[in-house]
């Protein structure tokens, strides 16, 4: 007699056994390279690609992947870009899929390194254990999901803290011609964050390798390198790594702003970090972008840029924020630079992302060229955060230096003419000329915030107008020194607090009391006592010469 086994427990069993399979099946279309050039490759087939992600590339010269990013999903096929050693791809060569868009490794123990757009270490100093990943490409945050900018970056730099301030959060374009020294702006922001809580990435994008190892070894001198991440894309490298390493320098940063110091998501209780990124410079991304997408038969627009060349920067600097409380706080700051040619910034890019950007800080040539370093244009310079990213002392001190530096240009302009000028004239060139010689600075000379304030208070109450030219940044240095020393409680004073009239009345007396001092180290050139004698030579000669035309 046979066992009836019933269908009730052939179905438990196989679901028995059914439950202990832990293979899973790895879902991956194949295709073959058709045609590759110029680190781009063209795939026949790969139906379900996605815009953005990774594809693996395997050389059958040498059996090694290499792993590109699929950019164009035609009807028939898809075009990639390559990184890595793209000369080994071939045509025939085979190619995946991933399932994944293209990410990075992140994390802390990329602090004080130099890697590629890839993440990977360039520097010399072994493998990077990174705990994270990231997307290049990442949807920036909502509205909901921000707050206003409302904290300073300090720059250390003048002509930039008084009157085109920078807040964390904030999208700061610095722009101008070639050599007019946009990059130093950019290093000597980072330098100035040493004693801060932020986190800075420089972005190097088509430089010279020997440029980027120059600003390496100058952040090690400065002591900054160990909170700071070099992201290089060589003037060697490929036009598609030049063109993902600002996105991969904002992967790494948002790591920082959306997770704790631990590495754990952000929250009410979790701080997030602060960011500061330095995209140098976007005019080079764009050109490789361009070389990238006419190379895929991309069709040109206006200067042969393909049309998304403002998405792709918009997308890239929407990315910066600050973020609310409820998200931990954090923020990632962006300084893009842009180069100019001849100073046309009516041109296709510095357009763009002058739309896109909250500020910028214009650098002219001939300021440069007359020795006023930075050489910020105070005139058409501009930040939208303004106040809101200022100490309550700078915003006070600071409000009309925009106003006598522009009519100080005004008339300067007027006094060539060589007419006879009357007394609030002569006053206001004399004194806008020593207010832009006290915005002077040398590179790695950054002023803390109090003391500039303090410098500029000084000018407002006409303390620098008697002192020679040469030495009011001289006088402006040895003022800092002075009330660090002798007055550190009314310089925390002015770092907290607006400037009241007894903090006024102080400050007056302690500046007098220092410049008589300075005064007996440095005397003037011209003593007053000849400048008056000079005056009176000078109007004793136009009568003479009065005299002379009426007897004629």
């Amino acid at each position: 007699m046979t066992d009836k086994i019933s269908s009730t427990e052939i179905m438990g069993a196989l679901r028995s056994r059914l439950s202990k399979i832990s293979e899973t099946i790895d879902q991956q279309e194949a295709s073959v390279v058709t045609e590759v050039g110029d680190g781009i490759a063209h795939i026949s087939g790969l139906r379900t690609a996605m815009a953005g992600e990774l594809l693996e590339f395997t050389s059958s010269a040498n059996g090694r992947s290499v792993y590109g990013l699929a950019q164009n999903l035609d009807q028939d096929e898809v075009g990639a870009v390559l990184f890595g050693d793209v000369d080994s791809i071939k045509e025939g060569d085979e190619c995946r899929t991933t399932g994944r868009v293209m990410d990075i490794p992140v994390g802390h123990a990329m602090l004080g390194r130099v890697v590629n757009p890839l993440g990977q270490p360039i520097d010399g100093l072994g493998a990077i254990d990174t705990t994270h990943r990231r997307p290049i490409e990442f949807k920036a945050p909502g509205i909901m999901a921000r707050q206003p900018v409302c904290e300073p970056v300090q720059t250390g730099l003048m002509a930039i803290d008084a009157m085109v301030p920078i807040g964390r959060g904030q999208r700061e374009l610095i722009i101008g011609d070639r050599k007019t020294g946009k990059t130093a702006i950019a290093i000597d922001t980072i330098v100035n964050q040493k004693d801060t809580d932020v986190i800075c990435i420089y972005v190097a994008i088509g430089q010279k390798a020997s440029t980027v190892a120059g600003i390496k070894e100058t952040l090690a001198r400065r002591g900054v390198l160990q909170k700071t991440i070099i992201v290089a894309a060589t003037a060697a490298d490929s036009a598609p790594m030049q063109y993902i390493a600002p996105m991969a320098g904002a992967a790494i940063g948002e790591y920082f702003m959306y997770n704790d110091a631990n590495g754990n998501p952000a929250d009410e209780n979790h701080p997030g970090g602060h960011v500061l990124v330095v995209y140098d410079d976007l005019s080079k991304q764009a050109v490789a972008y361009r070389q990238m997408s006419l190379t895929l038969h991309r069709p040109p627009g206006r200067e042969a840029y393909p049309g998304d060349i403002f998405y792709l920067h918009s997308r890239l600097l929407e990315r910066a924020c600050k973020l609310s409380d409820k998200n931990g706080g954090g923020s990632l700051t962006a300084l893009p630079i842009i180069e100019t040619q001849e100073g046309d910034v009516s041109a296709y890019i510095p357009t763009n992302v002058i739309s896109i950007t909250d500020g910028q800080i214009y650098l002219q040539s001939n300021l440069f060229f007359q020795g006023q370093r930075p050489a910020v244009d105070v005139g058409i310079s501009v930040s939208r955060v303004g106040g809101a990213a200022q100490l309550k002392s700078m915003k006070q001190v600071a409000g009309t230096l925009r106003l006598d530096l522009a009519s100080y240009r005004e008339k300067q302009a007027f006094a060539q003419f060589g007419s006879d000028l009357d007394a609030t004239t002569q006053y206001q060139l004399n004194h806008g000329a020593h207010m832009m010689e006290l915005l002077k600075q040398k590179r790695y000379a950054a002023l803390d915030v109090a003391d500039q304030v303090i410098a500029i208070f000084a000018a407002k109450e006409d303390f620098l107008d008697d002192i020679d030219l040469e030495n009011v940044t001289l006088f402006r240095d040895q003022l800092a020194k002075y009330m660090q020393e002798r007055h550190p409680k009314l310089r925390e004073e002015i770092r907290d607090h607006k400037i009241d009239d007894d903090m006024s009345e102080r400050l007056k007396t302690h500046i007098k009391h220092f410049k008589e001092e300075f005064l007996k180290a440095h005397p003037n050139k011209v003593a007053e006592a000849d400048v008056a004698k000079t005056a009176e030579d000078n109007e004793s000669a136009v009568a003479d010469t009065e005299k002379e035309t009426g007897q004629e």
